[in-house]
């Protein structure tokens, strides 16, 4: 008798324990919503110090709280000033977003908020090696959705048309002439042959992650931009060298990318205001039928 007693004791001291424990969780859910609701305000008013105590109040709360974290890492970043500011606690503050983003991105890699915040800061911050590394990952991440890699590789591709442009595009590597009665420009080796060497190299490694952006993504408007300037690039070079069979092919294949570039605006411009004439229509349909 004493032993069923002793049990019943137990099991009503453990029953106890978890109707407190269940209790605080929804106690701690409520009150992490309303730290979230705080932190919105504040970051509506622009206190962005303010809002990013109430999202880590939140997060400590709640640690499953599925916004907090993104709201969080928000704050923090609008904290941050790319320009203007080079200061140690300026560069902290980006570094503390940073952090906050590639925490969402390690919970969940498909994040797409967390991405392209975490390529945007490494490039505020001039991590120009560390950014290439990070998006270099993704574009050859195959679980990774197509588009998602075509623009990735569209990003490298970019980058990569900068450096060859920074060079061909040099004063010492261009001259005006006349030609038929026209003003145009004749592009020359730079007088640095590494110079030269860099531009080739860029113009040509770009131009593959261009090929492979529209590979990936054949309807990509930018992939087709950044394919054509590469090729006029390559056409550039190609000048450079006295090759003018292979200029002329390379401004052939720059003037198709263009032509598929200005396809694909058109296309999407179409789409767009036959959305958007579909939307008056129901608009209108609504008015008739409540007046």
């Amino acid at each position: 008798m004493k032993c069923f007693q002793a049990r019943k004791r137990l099991l009503v001291l453990v029953a106890l324990v978890v109707a407190s424990t269940s209790g605080c969780g929804v106690v701690n859910g409520i009150r992490a919503k309303s730290a979230l609701n705080d932190g919105a305000r504040a970051y509506k008013a622009g206190d962005f110090v303010e809002a990013q105590k109430h999202f880590e109040h939140a997060i400590a709360l709640n640690p499953d709280q599925p916004n907090a974290p993104i709201f969080r890492a928000r704050a923090i970043e609008r904290q941050y000033k790319p320009t203007g500011v080079n200061t140690p606690e300026n560069t902290q503050i980006a570094q503390d977003a940073l952090n906050a983003y590639r925490g969402i991105l390690e919970k969940d890699p498909s994040k797409e908020e967390a991405y392209a915040a975490v390529a945007r800061l490494l490039g505020y911050t001039k991590q120009t090696d560390e950014q290439r590394k990070f998006v270099t990952e993704r574009a050859n991440n195959e679980s990774t959705p197509s588009d998602k890699r075509a623009d990735a590789f569209t990003f490298l591709a970019s980058k990569q048309w900068k450096c060859s442009y920074d060079i061909t595009e040099q004063q010492t590597s261009k001259q005006t002439i006349q030609r038929e009665g026209k003003m145009v420009i004749e592009y020359k080796k730079p007088a640095n042959e590494t110079d030269f060497q860099q531009a080739q190299a860029c113009a040509t490694e770009g131009l593959g992650y261009a090929e492979r952006a529209v590979s990936l993504n054949s309807n990509s408007e930018t992939a087709y931009s950044f394919k054509a300037n590469l090729l006029l690039e390559k056409a550039k070079i190609a000048q450079m060298e006295n090759n003018a069979e292979a200029k002329a092919n390379f401004e052939r294949l720059a003037d198709e990318a263009r032509q598929r570039n200005a396809q694909l605006t058109e296309e999407r411009q179409k789409k767009k205001d036959e959305e958007e004439r579909q939307k008056k229509e129901a608009a209108g349909e609504t008015g008739a039928a409540t007046s």
